[in-house]
């Protein structure tokens, strides 16, 4: 990773399988073993703590396992009181199970989300994030995407966003300003885990006040408090 936050050569957009076989590769690794982090809170995601980030990701898979057929598990949780170790072991056995990811928005809204979710875990853990993370160029496409729309419906102006060597048109028209940063702070900010204070901290072209509302988008709300520090800051 060079120094100002720009993609390594060969940094390309893989499938969304490939970065979500990664996510969960890298959680199962960061908890196997650890039983006391079960009951840790995660800053980023308000009031849930560690086995409920876990219990999340295993629900979003059951979700896409059934959007074909119901699909048995051997250890059934129907009261939601299953310990870290079953629930990993679970997300294992449906991610045998997933159908295809290689069509429409479903790959990649699963994939960007259980990334969310493995920096979420790696901030709340104390964990170093991955820079490279081969979950972060698709996450991003999806998240400008997702973004452009909330720009279109507040009726600004488009801006560009720069990260990971990269850009995306967010919203309708020709950009007016520019925002760029690293490729983490500026997923981080598009997501809804930094504070307005936080994005407008980014490299702005011009004032940024104008489009802060449109980081209130879908699922995602900036916090009133900082829950983690942007890169620069470490």
């Amino acid at each position: 990773m060079t120094a100002d936050g720009s993609a390594p050569a060969g940094w390309e957009r893989l499938s969304p399988r490939l970065g979500y076989d990664r996510v969960s590769e890298s959680v199962i690794g960061l908890l196997s073993g650890r039983p006391e982090l079960a009951e840790l809170a995660v800053p980023a995601c308000h009031g849930w703590t560690v086995r409920d980030l876990v219990d999340h990701l295993v629900d979003v898979c059951r979700q896409v396992t059934q959007g074909t057929k119901v699909l048995p598990l051997r250890n059934p949780d129907p009261d939601g009181v299953a310990g870290v170790p079953e629930l990993l072991e679970r997300w294992t056995e449906l991610s045998g199970k997933l159908p295809p990811l290689g069509e429409g928005l479903r790959g990649p809204i699963m994939t960007m989300d259980a990334l969310t979710h493995e920096l979420d875990l790696r901030w709340a853990i104390g964990a170093p994030v991955p820079l490279d993370h081969p979950a972060y160029p698709a996450s991003l496409d999806l998240v400008a995407l997702g973004m452009g729309l909330r720009v279109a419906e507040l009726g600004l102006p488009a801006l560009r966003v720069r990260a990971g060597g990269q850009e995306w048109l967010v919203g309708p028209g020709e950009p007016e300003v520019t925002v760029g940063g690293h490729h983490h702070d500026v997923f981080r900010s598009l997501t809804g885990r930094r504070t307005l204070d936080q994005i407008g901290a980014l490299s702005w072209s011009g004032p940024a006040d104008r489009w802060l509302p449109a980081f209130t988008w879908w699922p995602f709300s900036p916090p009133a408090e900082p829950t983690e520090r942007a890169l620069r800051d470490r």
